[in-house]
């Protein structure tokens, strides 16, 4: 039914505020500019809930929208480009999701296990792990990966290496938290990540690997809970090939494609597009998109991690745009600057009750300099940014270092310091932020000013504050990061606007920072 639309590099125009407004043909009856594209159908505008025959889009702005007849005059011979869907199903406006992991999440099942949020951690060790262990063996993986442990729970009771090895020691594990910010790992694979040796000995400890933390037991070795940038470091270390090939990547686009589709969606930035350390991602997209079965419009971000070699990874991130097709945009380098506030690792001010700041990833020179660069290649940044503190690190680096008009880009933001929001607009500095914000229950409502800087307890991630400063923001899922939380626009447009979605039983947060429709 939306095919058609979805190969058109048009609808990016068509976010969810063209759901609620469409523009009236009196208004540029008397404007005769000539327009890039006129498209003819059965098409849908929310003013009055009309059908109408065509549309027309001049420098991505809706000019037109009414009969046939009138769209003529906005056609310049030889130049407009003209789609014609007459009897081919109703056209209607699309929506984007600005920052999600469906790679991942949808190629979960393919690549390990997906952990049920309610799980315990008793479940956790008795029947997901060993499960996740018989699957893999069976299919002859050379590792264990799993996904969505809770990040709530888990921590009261954190479950060990020992007792993973007592599940399964010839292989390596990895299991992902929810926030996919933390991991736990058996013995094996912190030995193969450099990280212990198998007899016991230490080799890194603590903040050893930058931008991240090994746990410590009380023994004086690794627990096995890797925090921040140890995990995706231990993670470099598995046979990532293999976990996630190009057929493994082939069947997630189409599942991805289906799943997006379904829902409204038709087009997305992945997150991480070398999550799995290969390009076999973006191997798998270009050759659906040459095949032409590709119909939606995907962004790629190359990932660098603090504990990389800056020069190699730019090298890499070059390379990676040869994987640039019609529908597969490779345009954007992804850095995490810190971790999530709610779990501790954001980079914050005030301090944590426990008076630690987080974890940082990088320093500001070196986030100026790799925008600089990536800038004057014509990639444009999109920054993991959570906490205030690290928020202010990229608005500086892109300040000091970016070109305005590469639209350098911000994801999360979990508190902003006041001043920062102008700077943000007078720099053209987009926001790419999480509308679900109120999703917790009120058992984790109550426990949020606990483990949260003072004054952020019933307060998180502003929304309408943006749009009272001029910043140009859209909204995203990070699915499957917010797993139980809405993944569909109509949703997010819900919880936005009322604070709460009919899944939750925590009362409303911050409605100060509520929009309207």
């Amino acid at each position: 039914m939306f095919k058609g639309l979805t190969r058109r590099d048009f609808i990016k125009t068509a976010s969810m505020a063209a759901l609620a407004m469409a523009v009236p043909v009196e208004v540029f009856a008397a404007d005769k500019t000539k327009a890039d594209l006129v498209v003819y159908g059965k098409i849908f505008t929310s003013e009055d809930n009309r059908i109408v025959e065509a549309f027309a889009v001049k420098d991505g702005k809706f000019i037109y929208v009414g009969d046939k007849n009138g769209a003529k005059a906005f056609i310049d011979k030889g130049k407009t480009e003209i789609i014609d869907y007459t009897g081919k199903g109703l056209v209607m406006p699309s929506c984007g999701n600005g920052h999600a992991h469906y790679s991942l999440g949808l190629g979960m099942n393919s690549v390990g296990t997906i952990i049920d949020r309610e799980a315990s951690v008793e479940k956790f060790l008795t029947e997901v792990v060993p499960a996740a262990v018989a699957k893999a063996k069976a299919a002859g993986a050379t590792a264990v990966f799993g996904f969505g442990w809770n990040t709530m729970e888990f921590p009261k009771n954190m479950p060990t290496r020992q007792q993973l090895d007592a599940i399964c020691n010839d292989i390596p594990m990895y299991f992902a938290d929810e926030e996919g910010h933390k991991g736990l790992t058996n013995t094996l694979a912190l030995v193969n990540a450099g990280i212990m040796k198998a007899d016991g000995t230490v080799l890194k400890k603590n903040d050893d690997i930058r931008g991240g933390e090994i746990v410590m037991g009380a023994d004086g070795t690794p627990t096995g809970l890797l925090k921040e940038q140890a995990g995706t470091y231990t993670r470099s270390f598995l046979d990532n090939d293999n976990l996630f090939s190009v057929d493994v990547a082939k069947e997630t686009m189409q599942k991805i494609e289906n799943h997006l589709l379904s829902e409204g969606y038709t087009m997305y930035i992945d997150g991480w597009g070398n999550y799995f350390y290969t390009d076999n991602l973006y191997k798998a997209a270009q050759q659906m998109d040459k095949a032409g079965d590709m119909q939606f419009v995907l962004g790629l971000t190359y990932e660098f991690e603090s504990w990389m070699d800056a020069d190699e990874a730019c090298k890499f991130a070059v390379d990676a745009q040869k994987y640039a097709s019609k529908h597969v945009k490779t345009n954007w380098i992804k850095l995490f600057m810190d971790g999530t506030v709610e779990s501790g690792t954001g980079f914050v001010d005030p301090l944590y009750p426990d008076g630690h700041q987080g974890i940082v990833n990088w320093t500001e020179e070196e986030v100026t300099e790799i925008t600089r660069w990536a800038n004057e290649q014509g990639l444009s940044l999109h920054i993991h940014t959570m906490g205030n503190k690290a928020i202010n690190r990229a608005v500086n680096a892109y300040v000091n270092g970016g070109k305005d008009e590469m639209r350098n880009t911000l994801v999360h933001l979990h508190q902003v310091i006041p001043t920062d929001y102008k700077r943000m607009a007078d720099h053209n500095i987009y926001v790419v932020s999480g509308m679900q914000w109120h999703h917790l229950s009120d058992g984790e409502q109550a426990e949020m000013p606990e483990i949260v800087p003072a004054g952020m307890g019933d307060k998180a991630y502003p929304m309408k504050s943006f749009f009272d400063n001029g910043v140009n923001v859209s909204s995203h899922t990070d699915f499957p990061a917010l797993s139980g939380s809405h993944d569909d626009p109509f949703g997010v447009i819900e919880i936005a606007v009322t604070g709460q979605c009919y899944l939750e039983t925590g009362k409303p947060w911050w409605k100060e920072e509520l929009i309207t429709r």
